[in-house]
């Protein structure tokens, strides 16, 4: 069956058309996502050491993780999606995805590579900021500054690579601003303002640090 991706001589052998309305797709996405960021928010009001900021964050990092490593994690391991016949949830999620994007579909290198790295490194790092922020390790801040830049890497070259390649692999304008740039645009700025947090925390801890040991050393001079 023809595929409906642009560029329309893309080669997907034995296609199979998604079977789920978008709806349906994005309803279970979205409802999922939501149970994950409640569940956090609901166990992490127990701590009377958490802010709501804090709590807010762990939700972010709650989620991204389980969406690279379940959802990205499923893209770059199957590499032939666009195959199923089974109606299978993840494929489905990509072979609508890919009608804002058809390099998913494509398997092009850049984007497997990205979203490759992404899964494995990102995704178990991300889970990994929910344990230290609950329970304020040393490492919370350096974790989500790494993780946040990571992210931002990510995806500039996933932006920088598509422009490159002339930037036309989506169906239609809609698909090309809802699901290239709106839905991405949230691994932009909230990691942007992560790394500008974070960023100023160790900063001030480092600074901190510095005075209070030529402190003790004018103390150390002066006996």
């Amino acid at each position: 069956m023809e595929h409906p991706y642009i560029p329309r001589d893309l080669k997907l052998p034995d296609y199979v058309p998604v079977s789920l309305p978008q709806s349906t797709i994005l309803a279970v996405y979205g409802l999922a996502s939501l149970l994950v960021v409640s569940l956090v928010w609901l166990f992490s009001g127990g701590s009377r050491r958490l802010n709501k900021l804090d709590r807010l964050l762990m939700c972010w990092w709650a989620f991204t993780g389980l969406t690279h490593i379940i959802l990205e994690g499923y893209f770059a391991f199957s590499p032939e999606f666009y195959k199923d016949k089974t109606g299978f949830f993840l494929a489905e999620v990509w072979k609508e995805y890919s009608k804002g994007d058809s390099r998913y579909a494509g398997r092009d290198t850049a984007i497997v590579t990205v979203e490759g790295i992404t899964s494995v490194l990102e995704g178990p790092a991300s889970l990994l900021a929910v344990y230290a922020i609950a329970k304020g390790k040393g490492y919370s801040y350096i974790l989500q500054f790494a993780i946040s830049l990571g992210q931002l890497y990510g995806t500039l070259v996933y932006f920088v690579a598509a422009i490159l390649d002339g930037d036309n692999f989506a169906m239609s304008p809609f698909y090309y601003y809802a699901y290239y740039i709106f839905a991405n645009s949230f691994w932009i700025w909230i990691p942007l303002l992560i790394c500008i947090r974070c960023w100023k925390k160790i900063s001030l801890a480092v600074q901190s640090q510095s005075q209070s040991q030529s402190q003790s050393q004018r103390k150390n001079k002066v006996r």
